[in-house]
């Protein structure tokens, strides 16, 4: 019998927190939750569980703070933040700070499921990809997640190289939003979700890759296609 994927809820609403549990449960996960943000972190930063759902408005230790705290320690972690439907700040900011993706309060749980199994499902062709590719002036070592140019070393998420090596696997062409929606997240095509995830993604990237962020050359937007990234070169291990 496969393991069961293991799944954390830090939720202080206790009967969106119950839900919660009984639904992922049902759906035939392992479901362990924390009421409050100092019990989250703890739950969190013990690094057993295959995905966080993390809602932002917590007691003793908000959201954002566990996210910038589990990122610290691992940037691979999976994590889905829960958030009011009209808060855009705290959707910028959440993503700003490494969640992999967020969904808004109130919620339809199919939709919900369904984003856990896209961010917890692997692209098997994004596992056969190159373990270093340059970008622009950046050399990127994806099974570390970090990045070097000259001395300065920049760490990455376990998103942000996947979706640069999905790039960089189709840089002859542009690469539209609902492509990389489909590719990197693992979300179905006609599934009609609504999110900003990959716009706030590729304005994190382009902090990262970009010599001058606000005039991008390596990552560029091609007008009502999507986006391209230039310059990108492969390696192996040798």
């Amino acid at each position: 019998m496969p393991r069961k994927s293991r799944l954390l809820i830090i939720e202080d609403e206790e009967p969106i927190r119950v839900g919660l549990e009984d639904l992922f449960v049902f759906h035939g996960f392992e479901v362990e939750s924390a009421e409050d943000g100092p019990a989250g972190l703890a739950k969190a930063l013990t690094g057993t569980f295959d995905l966080i759902l993390l809602d932002i408005m917590l007691p003793g230790i908000d959201g954002f703070a566990i996210c910038d705290r589990v990122r610290a320690v691992d940037r691979a972690q999976p994590i889905i933040m829960l958030t009011a439907r009209t808060a855009d700040a705290d959707i910028i900011q959440g993503l700003r700070l490494g969640a992999d993706d967020y969904v808004s309060k109130p919620f339809s749980v199919t939709e919900l499921v369904l984003r856990v199994q896209a961010v917890l499902r692997r692209s098997g062709a994004l596992e056969a990809e190159q373990d270093r590719l340059m970008v622009g002036d950046l050399e990127l070592d994806a099974r570390n997640l970090s990045g070097s140019r000259g001395d300065q070393e920049i760490p990455f998420t376990q998103r942000e190289v996947d979706i640069l090596k999905y790039l960089a696997a189709n840089a002859e062409r542009p690469v539209s939003r609902e492509e990389l929606l489909n590719k990197v997240w693992g979300y179905a095509r006609d599934c009609g979700m609504e999110t900003r995830t990959v716009d706030i993604h590729i304005a994190k990237l382009r902090r990262k890759i970009e010599p001058e962020p606000g005039e991008p050359r390596v990552l560029i937007t091609v007008r009502g296609v999507g986006y391209r990234l230039m310059a990108a070169a492969s390696g192996g291990d040798g």
